[in-house]
């Protein structure tokens, strides 16, 4: 193995990373605290090494040179020398070889990260002593690549909000199970593209797929100890790379382009849920891949006063620090990556107040916030927030910048309980209908802003939440105490599988009527893959580490009623948009119309007593500025037990959804009825034909 290579050129410093340059491959590292980096060449398979030397130039705190004649292919590795000093924030051990943060692709020789005891920078028994082993040949590499790619005039789609209704999935568990798709390809990035999942994505008419995270990810040591596999992929290695067991075939980018071509093409845009809150090295127990052994002190936030331990706001052993400036690049570097080179429409972000805070806290201005306000290459892409984290102030709903979406759990949440017998008011119910005004709209923030859900992946799907009562978490081997304890579900008298007909009709009445509520909600909807068929977890609401049946979508059971019926649902919101794009002010109108009133069962509006009524789940809400109708709507709601009859309007009212009924369809005829049969838990929206068509 050569120590030094003669030629080796200083380089430039930019950009950060291995590239080729059409004559040799420029590396550049940043470290700004490292006395030496070295560049460690190995074989193709990443074995063997075949040199090392180090890096001749520095730029600031940018290490870098150039190996003229070095071409695509080229798979490397790291080594950073500087002080040994936990207690300083300092974890240097050039015996680890280093993983490239700028990493295109990654080389895992012994076919996936081993955990083994050479790849931890600390000695396991005394942890404030560096570990003398060499971990090269089975630590993780990275390959140089050059990629061309026919994109066939693909664009992204830039769907405005209004049509915008967000499929959040899982690459593998969405299609593995499911028929139409070739075997090879179940479960991967070609099998999203296949037909059969084009056209059930088509056939419900929702607008994005948000795809749970498919950044290169390692399952954590306990998980692998324990014959698991991190299912979710919340443990990001590689920030550049698409997950590699994703794909069907040896090129996860290019079949994760086909894939983003393919949907764009059929309409459908493609977001990304992203982690740029923490890395797979863990805490201070954990391995050295990358970030911990090239500047731990830079990248990582440390606990004050001890920096030998991290500030763990993220619940998961560290939190990537984006007050530095390198570690913002990285972060903007990996989301025009994305954008630019794969094509996609948006991103979700991971515990997205982390990427927020400062000194001082979370703050909505903050440098990554006008990092991506300011970026032409960002321009237009959806930017979906998680806005909770695990720090002081970590709960931050509806305190984003404007232009921003967030999930919205006071949406979910207060939904859950409206239907399913939990504590709340007509009210609280009335303004998560509404857009959460009160969360949004003294901020200047739009109603579309607030991305309306009651199921995602985290917790239980939509068949379990009417399912269970309790978690039943017992396979992830925690003892049953993962996962939320505050679920504001209801088993309808029956916890788990039953064959009463009874308990099964109720439960799928509140699922539609669940469905219902999201779809036709003021905001931006968000159903999770499987609700629309009745997919269930078995009850485990936290099913991160369950990579098989309990997660995979079984379609031989699917429910075609229950498809049918959120089909129909999303018709009417993009023909009806009930609720519209605006603020309601309550006012009226030169005709003295409201345009939106909330009514009681005897057809008059609510008074504030009857707007805090804890007890009372009927109400109606009288829209008479709806988004794309030309007649005023009537959307009427019973989450009570019993049937009501609801006192009506003056109008010619016609009956668009009932949701007691499997398809959505009402039985009532107008005639000369002055009221509404409400059947008991079910959601109804009528038009008044009297105004104008629909």
């Amino acid at each position: 193995m050569d120590r030094v290579t003669p030629g080796l050129e200083p380089g430039r410093a930019w950009p950060l990373g291995a590239h080729w340059d059409g004559d040799g491959v420029n590396v550049a590292v940043f470290s700004g605290h490292a006395t030496r980096i070295e560049l460690c060449l190995f074989d193709a398979a990443g074995l063997e090494p075949t040199a090392r030397w180090d890096l001749p130039a520095r730029s600031g705190d940018v290490w870098h040179g150039r190996l003229p004649g070095a071409a695509p292919g080229l798979v490397y590795g790291l080594r950073a020398h500087g002080p040994w000093r936990p207690d300083r924030g300092h974890r240097f051990n050039p015996n680890k070889l280093l993983l490239d943060p700028w990493a295109r692709e990654i080389v895992a020789p012994s076919g996936g990260f081993d955990w083994s005891a050479p790849h931890f920078g600390a000695d396991r028994e005394h942890p404030q002593q560096m570990d003398p082993r060499d971990n090269a040949r089975s630590a993780l590499k990275a390959r140089v690549v050059h990629d061309v790619f026919d994109w066939q005039g693909d664009r992204r789609l830039h769907t405005p909000l209004a049509d915008t209704v967000l499929y959040e999935l899982h690459v593998r568990g969405f299609t593995k199970r499911m028929p139409g798709v070739p075997e090879g390809e179940r479960g991967t990035y070609a099998g999203l593209a296949s037909d059969a999942a084009v056209e059930h994505l088509q056939r419900l008419g929702v607008s994005a797929v948000s795809l749970l995270p498919v950044h290169q990810f390692l399952d954590e040591q306990r998980l692998v100890e324990n014959g698991l596999r991190n299912y979710w992929g919340y443990n990001t290695v590689g920030f550049f790379c698409p997950e590699p067991r994703y794909a069907a075939g040896p090129n996860p980018r290019d079949e994760f382009r086909r894939m983003v071509r393919r949907l764009h093409a059929a309409g459908i845009e493609v977001i990304l849920d992203v982690v740029y809150n923490h890395t797979a090295e863990t805490d201070e127990r954990g391995p050295t891949i990358a970030w911990r052994g090239l500047d731990n002190l830079a990248w990582y936030r440390l606990q004050p006063g001890h920096c030998a331990g991290y500030d763990n706001i993220t619940g998961t052993g560290n939190a990537l620090d984006l007050r530095h400036p390198r570690v913002l690049q990285m972060v903007m570097d990996s989301l025009r990556y994305w954008v630019q080179e794969m094509h996609v429409d948006g991103f979700r972000f991971d515990l997205a107040p982390v990427l927020g805070r400062s000194s001082h806290g979370f703050e909505r201005d903050g440098a990554f916030f006008k990092a991506v306000a300011q970026d032409p290459a960002l321009a237009g892409v959806k930017l979906i927030a998680e806005p909770w984290d695990l720090g002081p102030g970590g709960y931050q709903v509806g305190n984003f910048p404007n232009g921003w979406l967030e999930w919205n759990d006071v949406f979910r949440d207060t939904v859950r309980a409206f239907w399913l017998g939990g504590d709340c008011t007509r009210g609280e119910f009335a303004l998560r209908l509404a857009g959460s005004s009160d969360r949004f709209q003294p901020r200047r923030r739009l109603p579309a802003e607030s991305v309306n859900y009651v199921v995602s992946h985290d917790g239980f799907s939509l068949a379990d939440l009417v399912s269970y009562d309790m978690r039943h978490n017992e396979a992830n081997l925690e003892g049953n105490r993962d996962g939320h304890d505050h679920n504001l579900s209801w088993n309808c008298g029956w916890e788990g599988p039953t064959d009463d007909p009874e308990v099964l009709a109720l439960r799928e009445r509140l699922r539609r009527a669940l469905l219902a509520t999201v779809l036709l909600s003021q905001g931006t909807p968000m159903i999770a893959a499987g609700d629309e068929l009745g997919h269930g977890q078995g009850g485990n609401n936290n099913p991160y580490c369950q990579d098989n049946e309990t997660s995979w979508i079984d379609w031989s059971r699917a429910d075609a009623a229950l498809i049918d019926f959120t089909a129909r649902l999303l018709t009417l919101r993009r023909n009806l948009l009930p609720f519209g794009l605006q603020w309601y002010s309550g006012l009226p109108d030169a005709r003295g119309r409201h345009d939106l009133t909330w009514l009681r069962l005897t057809g008059e509006p609510l008074t504030t007593e009857e707007w805090n009524n804890r007890r009372s789940r009927v109400l109606g809400a009288l829209i008479n500025a709806p988004g794309r109708a030309d007649r005023p709507l009537l959307l009427l709601v019973n989450a009570r037990d019993i049937d009501v009859a609801f006192q009506l309007p003056a109008g010619a009212w016609e009956a668009e959804l009932d949701t007691f009924e499997p398809d959505g369809r009402s039985r009532w005829r107008r005639d000369d009825s002055t009221s509404y049969p409400l059947r008991a838990r079910s959601l109804v929206l009528l038009s008044d034909s009297a105004s104008g068509p629909a």
